[in-house]
C-alpha cells in the first residue's frame, strides 16, 4: 500500500506464525503488495528465524510479493535457491557478503530484484559503488537480530544520502528503512527520504487489526 508513494511493508518476524498464513492475507486484504521475511543465521546477527519452507509455503498460499531479508553470512550460497523457492526481492548485507557486486549481479541475472543493505554503524560508501545494481538500498534503523528494538535516529542522514545519490544518477532505486518503524518514527524516516518502510510489530503485534494498523502508519505520515 502506498501514499505519497511510501511503501509499508510488514515483517513477519511479529506475526503469529501458528497463523502465518492468515496474517499475510489480512495485509494483502488491507492493501498491502508486499512483506518481508527475515532470515536470519545465529551468526551474522544473533538469532534464528525462518528459511526456504517459509518462503515457499507464502509463495503457495498468497499472492503478495516477498522481499526476503538475509540476514546470514555468506548468503550468495542461497541466492539460487531463494529465487527458485518464489523470493520476488532478495537483500543481502554488504557485512557479510564479500563479493557484494557479484551477489548483486547474480539476483539480476535470475530475473528478481536487489537489494543491498547496510548496519547502523556501516557508511554509505560500503555500497555507493553498487547502486546501479540495487533495486532498493536498505539502512537498518536498529542493530539487525530481533524485532521490537528501538529506532536509532542518527542513522536518517544516510537515508537522505541514498536518495539523493540515486536521485543525481538518474536511477531508479528505492530507499527502504527497517526497525523500530511505528507511528512514532516513520514520518521522520519518510522525510528523510524512505520510499520503503518495514514494520513488523506496528503492523502484527499492535493489538489491533493489521488493516488498522496499516492505516495508522498511513495516517502518521500524513
Amino acid at each position: 500500500m502506498t501514499s505519497r508513494s511510501v511503501q509499508i511493508v510488514p515483517s513477519i518476524l511479529s506475526a503469529d506464525f501458528g497463523r502465518l498464513t492468515e496474517h499475510v492475507q489480512e495485509a494483502q486484504a488491507a492493501g498491502i503488495e508486499t512483506v518481508q521475511i527475515d532470515v536470519m543465521d545465529g551468526c551474522f546477527v544473533p538469532n534464528i528465524t525462518v528459511g526456504l519452507p517459509i518462503v515457499r509455503a507464502l509463495k503457495a498460499s498468497t499472492d503478495v510479493r516477498l522481499d526476503v531479508h538475509l540476514m546470514i553470512e555468506r548468503p550468495e550460497r542461497f541466492i539460487d535457491a531463494f529465487a527458485a523457492a518464489g523470493a520476488d526481492v532478495l537483500t543481502v548485507h554488504v557485512e557479510a557478503s564479500p563479493h557484494l557486486h557479484r551477489s548483486l549481479s547474480r539476483i539480476r541475472e535470475l530475473g528478481i530484484e536487489a537489494g543491498a543493505a547496510i548496519n547502523p554503524s556501516t557508511p554509505t560508501s560500503a555500497i555507493e559503488d553498487v547502486l546501479h545494481l540495487v533495486d532498493l538500498a536498505l539502512v537498518m534503523t536498529v542493530n539487525p537480530g530481533f524485532g521490537g528494538q528501538a529506532f536509532i535516529p542518527e542513522v536518517l542522514p544516510k537515508v537522505t544520502r541514498l536518495r539523493r545519490l540515486f536521485d543525481e544518477r538518474s536511477l531508479p532505486g528505492q530507499v527502504q528503512v527497517d526497525g523500530g518503524i511505528g507511528v512514532g518514527t516513520i514520518a521522520a524516516a519518510v522525510q528523510a527520504g524512505a520510499s520503503q518502510c518495514v514494520a513488523g510489530s506496528a503492523v502484527f503485534a499492535a493489538g489491533k487489526s493489521v488493516a488498522d494498523a496499516v492505516s495508522d502508519l498511513l495516517a502518521a505520515i500524513k
